[in-house]
């Protein structure tokens, strides 16, 4: 399990914000996707995190 946060290169969707999360919490970038799509279906700043992130976190290497 890598320990950085950071943006893979490979396997990104979008931005590689999901695919980063889930190398760094050991899980399935599908299933971080899938819970990211279902989260959009309440209420709150789930876009906005997202585009944090994508903006904090930096691409690997």
């Amino acid at each position: 399990m890598s320990r950085k946060l950071v943006r893979p290169r490979q396997g990104r969707m979008v931005a590689g914000v999901c695919a980063g999360l889930a190398q760094r919490f050991g899980l399935s970038a599908n299933l971080v996707r899938l819970l990211f799509l279902l989260s959009l279906l309440l209420p709150g700043t789930q876009v906005i995190i997202y585009l944090v992130l994508w903006i904090l976190m930096p691409n690997e290497y």
